[in-house]
């Protein structure tokens, strides 16, 4: 799964990684994104990359009631089809959540052991990700996605069972493109990121709590 990332890029970075448009929530550094936050996203609309802002934690249209994106902040790849909460956004509700690490924790005997993977060459860079709108009862309508996961490359198998989907900047275009509704060329886009362009390194404890945000998370821990 992925339950946390890393925003470290300015806007500029941002832009000419997405090739915006429109820009219509800011960003700013964030050291420990946790599940409900808002995270800023990119979506297409009328032929323009829109840069705004989404609830982590998907809220199909049709829940009850706003608890369930708790449950969907990662949907998987090989299911996307078949699942209720996300075929329909499959379709043509797609986005990319800008990012520039994310979090796993390695099992090491009874401990787990925070990991922060990164691009070696420290660019931001999108998940796959996909998003619905929901209204609540008061009126309240609340854009929310969830991020992609796959099997794990070779980096990340030793440690978790799963990564999420990180986009090369080719596959952005038909990833947005709302017009492209063909579900089995767009799942094969959803494949493990190359692991030699990749690095994962531990890094403190403290990322342990959402309450925790600041830059020394990122910093690599020496052991022993």
């Amino acid at each position: 799964m992925c339950g946390r990332f890393i925003v470290l890029s300015d806007l500029e970075e941002v832009q000419l990684t997405f090739d915006l448009n429109q820009v219509k929530t800011e960003v700013k550094p964030s050291y420990n994104i946790a599940p409900t936050q808002s995270i800023a996203v990119v979506v297409r609309r009328e032929g323009q990359n829109i840069l705004e802002a989404m609830r982590w934690g998907l809220i199909p249209v049709w829940a009850k009631d706003a608890s369930l994106g708790a449950r969907l902040i990662n949907a998987r790849a090989e299911s996307l089809a078949e699942k209720p909460s996300f075929k329909r956004s499959l379709k043509n509700q797609r986005c990319l959540i800008v990012a520039d690490g994310f979090y796993e924790w390695r099992k090491q005997g009874a401990a787990k052991i925070p990991m922060l993977i990164r691009l070696k060459s420290t660019a931001p860079f999108g998940f796959a990700g996909l998003y619905d709108t929901w209204q609540a009862p008061s009126g309240e309508r609340i854009a929310s996605c969830a991020i992609i996961t796959t099997q794990p490359n070779e980096l990340m198998q030793p440690i978790h069972d799963r990564m999420p989907v990180i986009l090369p900047p080719r596959a952005y275009s038909t990833w947005l493109d709302s017009a492209n509704q063909d579900s089995a060329k767009l799942i094969s886009l959803l494949k493990p990121y190359p692991a030699e362009q990749m690095r994962a390194y531990p890094v403190s404890h403290l990322v342990n709590s959402p309450a925790n945000n600041s830059p020394e998370l990122i910093v690599p821990v020496v052991s022993g």
